[in-house]
């Protein structure tokens, strides 16, 4: 079976799932986009490795990586093999000492760990062709977003225009003391927007 390039393109906050995000995952060179359910945990450690962001302490995630590279192993790829009663099946292709194992993963756990490794994520034709959604032209990513429409981070968005550049800074470290990484990505985008203009 011929794998699927895949590539992440947006996480958002699930409007039909309670506490869930949507992973969304393009097709490499195509229009088909790979949504997937999964846990706040596991999209906030995908958002944070997304946005380059550094937790004061380690996250599961982290710890997995460093735990891997430690002893020598690296994961070389992510693959969503199957798909059954709307539930995706991962694994991790891993490498040691020239070896390759593959070990079983929730997909959103596989995600967050082939990120820290900046590893491909495939799946195959059958499984995209089943649960790929087509894409319109006027909806097309051109890089991950990574959104939460809660009223309390729209209205800490407005009154962040308010602020000075030193006062996010402040703002920012505070949030990421806190391990309020979504709310230290939206004031670390509005700083960036204020000095890129």
């Amino acid at each position: 079976m011929e794998k699927v390039k895949l590539e992440i393109v947006g996480l958002s906050y699930s409007q039909t799932q309670s506490g869930a995000y949507a992973l969304v995952l393009s097709e490499v060179g195509g229009k088909r986009r790979l949504p997937i359910i999964i846990g706040g945990f596991e999209a906030q450690a995908i958002a944070i490795e997304l946005e380059k962001m550094t937790p004061t302490r380690p996250l599961t995630h982290d710890l997995f990586k460093n735990f891997a590279s430690d002893f020598g192993i690296v994961v070389k790829e992510v693959i969503i093999y199957n798909l059954v009663e709307g539930i995706f099946y991962s694994k991790l292709i891993c490498e040691q000492n020239g070896e390759i194992k593959e070990i079983d993963a929730r997909t959103s756990d596989a995600i967050a760990i082939g990120v820290r490794f900046n590893c491909p994520v495939y799946t195959f034709e059958s499984i995209l062709s089943s649960a790929g959604i087509l894409l319109d032209e006027s909806d097309d990513f051109s890089e991950p977003t990574v959104t939460n429409p809660s009223e309390e981070q729209s209205e800490q968005g407005s009154s962040m225009s308010t602020m000075s550049i030193a006062e996010l800074e402040a703002m920012l470290e505070d949030a990421l003391e806190k391990e309020e990484y979504e709310l230290a990505s939206k004031i670390r985008d509005e700083i960036n927007k204020r000095q890129a203009s």
